[in-house]
């Protein structure tokens, strides 16, 4: 009787750290879910607030000048890519990119043009609905890639007519840095429209 009280007692204790470790991990998922819902809402808003009243390639010239004066100060190792349609307008690379980094853009404008969204939201929504980003939905990863970093050119009355993209840091870092250099372009206030910083486990 004693064995069997013994042996029920442990069995209680470890359903207990079962449960424990199913809530702790169930707070984990609804975390993640939060923070892709608050993502994915703030993309939107980026995407609402960063359009152009026009863009031409004196534009592209202008806007390209701050993507690399800003990869410049912060010492990155960016590759950075404006285009029109497939007309490309601006092209840079940093010190220390690879011949990898201009095929992650290629990929991501391909994201870009398709959605019309920016790459990183594209990839945020399809994790928030669980859905593969492949061939089984008609996406090839040799020709895109949801990653961070590519940001729609939306000129207001006309639509997507393009893409400013880089590569060459984590993605959420590629998303921000996009984005900081638009607002800066546009003269918004790149502070209320950014990101919230992700926060470790």
């Amino acid at each position: 009787m004693k064995r069997l009280s013994a042996f029920l007692q442990l069995q209680s204790s470890f359903a207990f750290v079962a449960g424990l470790r199913q809530t702790a991990a169930w707070a984990v998922m609804e975390k993640i879910k939060v923070s892709l819902v608050d993502d994915i809402a703030c993309m939107k808003m980026q995407e609402e607030v960063l359009r152009f009243t026009k863009f031409d390639e004196a534009d592209a010239w202008a806007l390209g000048q701050i993507l690399r004066e800003l990869a410049s100060r912060k010492n990155l190792p960016m590759v950075m890519d404006i285009r029109i349609g497939t007309r490309p307008l601006f092209y840079a690379a940093m010190p220390g990119t690879t011949p990898e980094n201009p095929d992650w853009v290629r990929r991501k404008v391909n994201t870009v043009m398709r959605f019309h969204k920016s790459s990183y939201r594209v990839g945020r929504e399809y994790e928030l609905k669980g859905n593969a980003f492949d061939v089984s939905r008609g996406l090839n990863p040799i020709d895109y890639a949801n990653a961070g970093g590519g940001f729609p050119i939306h000129i207001t009355g006309t639509g997507v007519v393009g893409a400013v993209t880089v590569s060459g840091i984590p993605q959420r870092d590629d998303h921000n840095f996009v984005t900081e250099a638009i607002a800066n372009f546009l003269k918004v206030d790149f502070a209320k429209i950014a990101l919230a910083q992700e926060t470790a486990e």
